[in-house]
Order: structure tokens, then sequence, then C-alpha cells
């Protein structure tokens, strides 16, 4: 059995700034191995980095080759931005560059050989962030002093650094790359969430914000967080893997699919009692459900199957839009199983990463949504677990165990909110159809083997809509 082979929320290229992957586990790609050039601090008092700092035209070359440089095959032309909060964000202005230039946080020390070297890996500036963290106002609890740092390698957007402490706590501190004006929502979220007391997320200590020049503002500056500190859960397996297991071995799932219904259900009252709800007016509605007909356009244009059912799909959207909307409020955004970790009870399921859709601009994704819109990404989860073992090179029939699945966890869900979910239902069908048909798309053009998937999943909903 392989793990592999993941929705397509957890396969596409990784372009978020993302929340620490609190993870820590083999042989999941997605949790790499500690950077063991940087495991403990210098045996006496470890001085500030000093030396020239590099020019930007010699950090272009080096910025050229890191993980997280988004202009990939470019030839970056860099200006410093600040050098305030004891960082660097050089602008890359580059002509081959995205449509806006991007903004680049690039810490780095120089030695007198002129090498550069990534400051996250230098035990002396991580401990200097870790005090910044500390002394930001809308910090929860101290890291306290550092007392040993190492680096994640592998990541793609961002760096993460597990920190030991002090006080024996272990702390993993997320170094966000690629900045942009406005609240992080997965650092305002789970700010929320643990300053609320909740232990559905990765309790948090802290994040760092800064400002920096930007004429694009009206007042000429940006703000935006640079660092983002939380617990650090090692050894923890997600969901996914999880329930792949499960399903492969035939063992029932249920009870686990209702818990985390229930964990979700958690997550969202938390949330709506936290941060700001408002009713879903004539405007929001309309909003949402055109994003809904401009996927399936895209979908019908590359996907024939698709657009065979598209007169179908509409008419799920239309009675989508006349039905009620419950308030919106903020959600996860993104939800699927590889966002969720499998803590041991009582705790039980810990949520992660709640950047929100990654292809929405950052201040969209801080705006109230539909909760419905998680539930349905969960569901579309459970359905590729059983796809996922239906392409296995050993094949597994687990239609059924994820059919128990979807409906134990919307019977933890409805538990959990206390609402009626049928009330909702021609919108939660919207929410999942609108969800496949990305899949479909997201399919067609990566996988074309694995387009029956979701292809089964927009037949069965249009299906339910027209009986």
């Amino acid at each position: 059995m392989s793990d592999g082979a993941r929705h397509p929320s957890d396969t596409a290229p990784d372009t978020r700034d993302t929340a620490p992957d609190t993870r820590d586990t083999a042989p999941d790609t997605r949790d790499t191995a500690p950077d063991t050039r940087d495991t403990a601090p210098p045996s006496h008092t470890a001085a500030p980095p000093s030396h020239t700092a590099p020019s930007d035209h010699d950090l272009e070359s080096w910025i050229a080759d890191r993980r997280w440089y988004a202009s990939k095959g470019s030839v970056p032309r860099l200006r410093t931005l600040s050098t305030a909060d004891g960082t660097r964000l050089v602008l890359d202005e580059a002509p081959a560059a995205p449509a806006a230039p991007v903004l680049y946080q690039s810490p780095v020390t120089s030695g007198p050989d002129g090498t550069i070297a990534d400051a996250t890996a230098d035990h002396a500036w991580i401990t200097a962030l870790a005090a910044r963290i500390d002394a930001d106002p809308q910090s929860l609890r101290p890291i306290g002093r550092v007392t040993g740092a190492r680096v994640l390698t592998g990541e793609q957007s961002n760096t993460s650094v597990i920190c030991d402490t002090e006080s024996g706590a272990r702390v993993i501190i997320k170094v966000f790359r690629v900045l942009h004006h406005g609240d992080n929502p997965d650092v305002t979220t789970q700010l929320a969430l643990s300053a609320a007391g909740s232990a559905r997320v990765p309790l948090v200590y802290g994040a760092l914000r800064s400002s920096w020049p930007d004429v694009g503002q009206g007042s000429g500056t940006a703000t935006g967080h640079l660092a983002f500190a939380q617990e650090f859960l090692p050894g923890l397996e997600d969901a996914w893997r999880v329930a792949l297991e499960e399903a492969h071995a035939g063992t029932p799932f249920g009870d686990r699919a209702e818990q985390l219904g229930a964990a979700l259900a958690d997550v969202h009252r938390t949330l709506a009692e936290a941060l700001p709800s408002e009713p879903a007016d004539e405007a929001r509605r309309d909003a949402a459900v055109a994003t809904m007909h401009e996927r399936l356009d895209t979908a019908a244009r590359e996907a024939p199957a698709v657009a065979e059912h598209a007169d179908a799909i509409r008419a799920v959207y239309a009675r989508a839009t006349a039905t009620p909307w419950p308030d919106l409020q903020r959600i996860h955004g993104d939800l699927h199983l590889g966002q969720v970790l499998a803590a041991p009870e009582p705790r039980g399921w810990v949520f992660l990463d709640f950047e929100g859709e990654p292809l929405r601009p950052l201040a969209e994704r801080s705006l109230p949504d539909v909760t419905l819109r998680d539930v349905a990404g969960m569901l579309r989860s459970f359905d590729y677990v059983a796809g996922a073992l239906a392409h296995d090179a050993d094949p597994v029939d687990a239609a059924a165990w994820a059919d128990e699945a979807r409906v134990r966890f919307l019977d933890g869900y409805q538990r959990g909110t206390g609402a009626d979910l049928s009330a909702h239902r021609e919108l939660l069908d919207a929410f999942e159809l609108d969800k496949a048909v990305y899949e479909v798309v997201y399919e067609t053009r990566n996988r074309p083997d694995w387009v029956g998937i979701p292809l089964a999943a927009v037949t069965r909903l249009v299906g339910r809509g027209a009986s």
C-alpha cells in the first residue's frame, strides 16, 4: 500500500504561506529529517553574526537557488527594503518574475571570505527571533531561552526551525519567506483558537509582525507576519495516513470519523465565538456561486465528461443560491484529512494549516465564509481514500468504508453543532460538487487515470439533486 497518492489539495505544488508542519515522522516526505548542521548551541555564548552584509547583487545568485524562491528559472533583481527586526526583506523586481514583484524575507550571515549562509541555521539569530516573538504584544506565552535548534529541510515555501527550550518544551518556529501586506489567516485563526483555550490546534506561543515600505499602500507602509511559533508535536500521523491504513485493513473507521466531525464542530463553534461573523447577504452568496460557475466553465473546457453534466451541475448551484445560508464566519478554508493530526486521547484530532484556499488572495482568505465548505472538503477526502486504494498496486474496494466514514463524520458534526444539516443539504451538495469539479480539472491535468474518482462524485451529486 502506498500513501503517496493524496487528495489534490495535498498534492498540488505548495505556493502558500503555510503554518508550521508540526509532524516529525518518516517516511512521509512532507515531514523531512532535521538538518543536523545546527542541532545545538555553540559551547560558549553565541555572538550575533558580524562581518559585512552581502550586497543585493551578491544575494541574487544565492537566493535563486533557494527552494522557496518563487520565480524559478529567472534571474533575480533584488532591492533591500528593510533590515529592521533583525531580518532582511528584499524585493525581487526581475522582469521574468510573476505579475507583481515578490517580497522575500531573507536573513543571511556572511563570513570573512564572503560566503553567504542562511541565518535561520544560526543559533544566535534564532534565539533573537524567539525573543522578538516573546516581546510581541499579541504573543500568548513565552518561548523562553532557546537551548538548541535545528532546521527542517525539504520545505518548499517557508523555513521551519525546531527549538529546544530551557523549560523543556519543544517549539517550532516558522519563518515566512514570501511576504504579503495584511494578516496571515493561519496565524490569526490559530491565535484566536489557542487564546480561547482550544486544544484542537497546536498550542500557539506567538507571532512576529513587522512593517516595511510599500508604495502600493495609501500610507506608504505595509504590515504583515514574519514568523509564527507553535507547540511541536513529534511522531504523530496525519488523518490521511491513519484512514488509508485502516481502510486498507478493512478496519471500521466510523467511530473515529464521528469524533473527527465533532472535533471540526468544536473548531467552528470556537471560531464563531472568538472572531466576527456576519449574515450571508445576497452579494456574498452571489459571489460564492459565481466562483463555482467559473470553475465549472474551466472544467467543461478541459474535461468533456464534466461538460456532459454541466446543465445538471448549474441546477444544483441554482438551488443552493435559493436556499437559506447560515451565517458566515472564519473557517479552515482548505480542509482535508492531510490537515489533521491524530494525537493520543484525550486530546484526539488536531487541525493544521488554516491559511485557506491557496489560489485566493491573502486578504480574501480572512473573510468570513460558510462552514459547510470545510465539511465538504472532508467528505471529498474520504472519497479519495477509497479512490487511492482502488488505484493501488494491490487494489482494495473501500467504497463501503468511505460511505460509512462520510455518514458518521456528518453525524458527529451535526451533533457537535446542534444544527440540522438536512436544512442545508442543497448548499452542502453545491460545495461538495464545486470541490469535485476542481478535482476533475486537477486529475485531467496531472493524473488522467484518476479522473474517475471525482467524476463518480459529480454523477452521484447531480443524480441526488435530480431525484
